[in-house]
């Protein structure tokens, strides 16, 4: 406690890093205040049936995601989703498509219209799901409900559910600029955060009045458990020692020192999840135009979250991606090429062929364990609800949730140490030091 407080002083004393945390917590604050004003012409009153229906399923999820925003039919009720859709559109178009191939490589203005692309691209995401938020809207909610009626209410609700998720994107990106961490990323986790309190409470009460408290804190105590896994995930890494020769230029001497090359175990963060989980909307969509039974019961299968084969298949497409994506951001010819530019080379491996092979063989190798795992966290909110908790609460037992509450802690955590470090204090923890470790991928 002793050592908190002082961490906590040391902290204040520095004015930029105490400056950037306040800002940080001031624009997360217009977040959450965001999310609670609704839609104008929307009776607020009568959303509690738009509540009751997406507490389960993946309606849930995105509600979970948006901090309770789309339950409320908010301005922020789209959230900054369509931009992380965006960013994998134009990420995935990085790998196929010349042109942003070649943006890739420009540096900093390349990097600049790629998200100015991105950015133009969330638009045109968030206009048609905008329209399909107020079609469920006026599925769900009584006529009595809204002031306005047809294209009065729809053109304005649909231009300001756009422009709210763009200030969201402005917010996430103002964080990032000015605060600490990852904006974008502390937006989504802020909104998951937002949802623990009310899932803990419905989870103590149904536990409370069925008698099992012990039940209650043996949840806990997994959930901590299942918490040290994911930080060992995403922490997880293999380093590959690469040495450098000795190079004398005038009289000083550069090289000749052995230096690592850390490969991540779960190199490809929470991206395969994502992807799983837009791959299995699919049997749903397909039911939704096709008019069959035997189409009908394979949907159904595919779309109970507690059903075998909705997690077996989640499981495999989990761990294909996490392979597929592994490859597509790894590149073992160009980390080659560049360690042979610089004069390093592997020791016991030749330089070239041999070692993109040792590389590629290594990744290989680190990705399948890391896959599975990856795999099996996916999975764990089923059994958690299979073992009787709440919806709510068991999705903070796995899933792209809990990897985005770690993965954001520790990259938030891991710059404020940086912070402290440079400054000559000590960092966050007694021994050892916070890995640093790669971007989301968001």
């Amino acid at each position: 406690m002793k050592r908190f407080i002082e961490t906590l002083k040391n902290i204040y004393k520095i004015e930029d890093l105490r400056f950037r945390i306040g800002t940080t917590l001031f624009f997360l604050l217009i977040y959450r205040l965001g999310s609670f004003v609704s839609l104008p012409g929307i009776d607020p009153a009568q959303l509690q049936n738009l509540e009751q229906q997406t507490s389960d399923g993946l309606l849930g999820l995105i509600n979970m995601f948006s901090g309770g925003a789309f339950a409320q039919a908010s301005v922020f009720a789209l959230g900054i989703m369509p931009y992380i859709s965006a960013s994998i559109v134009i990420q995935l178009m990085g790998i196929a498509v010349p042109y942003f191939q070649r943006l890739q490589k420009e540096g900093e203005s390349g990097r600049r219209k790629i998200n100015q692309i991105t950015r133009y691209l969330t638009v045109l995401i968030l206009i048609p799901q905008a329209s399909a938020y107020l079609t469920n809207l006026h599925y769900q909610l009584p006529e009595t409900a809204f002031a306005m009626k047809g294209l009065w209410f729809n053109a304005p609700s649909i231009v300001i559910l756009t422009a709210g998720s763009m200030f969201v994107l402005w917010l996430g990106e103002r964080i990032t600029d000015k605060g600490i961490g990852n904006g974008i990323s502390l937006i989504i986790m802020i909104g998951i955060i937002a949802r623990l309190p009310q899932s803990v409470a419905q989870e103590f009460v149904s536990r409370f009045a069925a008698g099992g408290l012990v039940v209650f804190l043996v949840e806990f105590v997994i959930l901590f458990i299942v918490f040290m896994a994911s930080i060992a995930l995403v922490q997880g890494t293999r380093r590959i020692p690469v040495q450098y020769a000795k190079r004398i230029v005038g009289n000083k001497q550069y090289g000749g020192v052995r230096q690592y090359i850390p490969l991540k175990v779960n190199a490809a963060g929470v991206m395969p999840i994502i992807f799983a989980q837009a791959i299995m909307m699919v049997p749903i969509t397909i039911v939704g135009v096709a008019n069959s039974e035997n189409l009908r019961g394979v949907a159904a299968a595919l779309s109970n979250i507690t059903g075998f084969w909705y997690n077996f298949t989640q499981f495999l497409l989990v761990v294909a991606f996490t392979y597929f994506y592994t490859a597509i951001t790894i590149n073992p010819t160009q980390m080659a090429e560049d360690m042979k530019k610089n004069g390093g080379f592997i020791p016991g491996v030749k330089p070239g062929k041999k070692t993109v092979e040792f590389l590629d063989t290594v990744m290989s190798r680190i990705t399948l364990p890391g896959s599975i795992f990856l795999g099996l966290v996916t999975i764990l909110p089923a059994f958690a609800m299979m073992a009787g908790m709440s919806q709510g609460f068991a999705y903070f037992y796995g899933g792209t949730s809990l990897l985005i509450l770690v993965g954001v802690v520790l990259d938030t955590l891991q710059q404020i140490e940086s912070h402290l470090l440079m400054r000559h204090y000590d960092g966050l923890m007694k021994s050892g030091r916070i890995k640093g470790r790669p971007g989301m991928g968001m």
